[in-house]
């Protein structure tokens, strides 16, 4: 279900232990409370799938929905 109101994309980032995935996501300011943005329940499914295949380290599939920055481990 679409929430009305203004749309708004931002790049949202999600960390796991070996990757960081910059993915762009939409953003809704409600009519009836302009005071903050919310996401819409897609949207959180989505950022929860990529969460889930960082931690898998499903690479090819992430490189498709954002930018994929991996961990250098310290000297």
């Amino acid at each position: 279900m679409r929430i009305p109101g203004e749309r708004i994309k931002r790049t949202r980032l999600i960390q796991t232990e070996k990757y960081v995935v910059a993915v762009e996501v939409e953003l809704v300011v409600p009519a009836d409370d302009p005071s903050e943005p919310c996401y819409e329940a897609e949207t959180i499914q989505f950022l929860r799938e990529i969460k889930e295949r960082a931690e898998r380290g499903d690479v090819a599939w992430l490189t498709e929905k954002g930018k994929v920055y991996a961990a250098v481990d310290a000297a």
